[in-house]
């Protein structure tokens, strides 16, 4: 699914479930998955792990064609900043990244100066 979310994909969302306590994290990708239930923790079949994901309401209804339901996952990929501090994002962000600390239910997360991080040459060692 999208990593473009907007508050519309948002509507039916409930309560966030963190697997991992967001303080710890500058950022943490997400995306709108496809899932069979709609407050289960869902399934998960990316590299990396999963740190968190959306329950819906009552009232959300899965897509009539696949009979899934989109819910919003946070996880984060091997080669990310807190687990590779000095690689490929020890400076800025993947594209779907967003300050865990700025999502809410029904909120999309936001870009921040800690999310999207820039080292000064002191700490590159240079």
């Amino acid at each position: 699914m999208s990593s473009l979310l907007t508050e519309g994909d948002l509507t039916h969302e409930e309560d966030v479930v963190w697997l991992e306590d967001p303080e710890h994290l500058d950022y943490v990708r997400h995306a709108l998955d496809k899932t069979r239930r709609r407050n289960t923790k869902p399934p998960y079949a990316r590299d990396g792990r999963m740190v968190g994901y959306a329950l819906l309401d009552d009232q959300a209804e899965p897509d009539p064609d696949s009979g899934f339901y989109k819910r919003r996952v946070f996880f984060l990929l091997p080669h990310d900043r807190d687990s590779l501090p000095g690689g490929l994002y020890r400076e800025g962000a993947p594209g779907e990244a967003v300050d865990p600390r700025t999502i809410e239910v029904k909120k999309v997360g936001e870009k921040t100066p800690r999310s999207q991080w820039t080292l000064s040459p002191i700490f590159l060692g240079s």
